[in-house]
């Protein structure tokens, strides 16, 4: 699927094919708020981190969903960090 995302590596906004599947995908369904993290995705040897409201998901090189532990408050700490 085709999407934009911020990279914040580059700095800027680029789009990207990305296929979510449960196999690369934890999905979050406690969100209550727009920056609750509601899907982490490994993506080509990085993560991608969405969020629950409109903001552009987040791609953040050389880190993986097993590296944070599949924790949604840890993707949340590292997209702050990067954002």
């Amino acid at each position: 699927m085709e999407m934009t995302v911020y990279n914040p590596q580059k700095g800027r906004l680029e789009t990207i094919d990305a296929l979510m599947t449960d196999k690369n995908t934890t999905w979050f369904d406690n969100c209550e708020d727009d920056q609750d993290v509601s899907m982490i995705t490994d993506l080509e040897g990085g993560i991608l981190i969405s969020e629950f409201g409109y903001a552009y998901p987040v791609w953040i090189y050389d880190v993986t969903r097993a590296e944070i532990g599949y924790d949604q408050q840890k993707a949340k700490a590292l997209k702050d960090q990067y954002a």
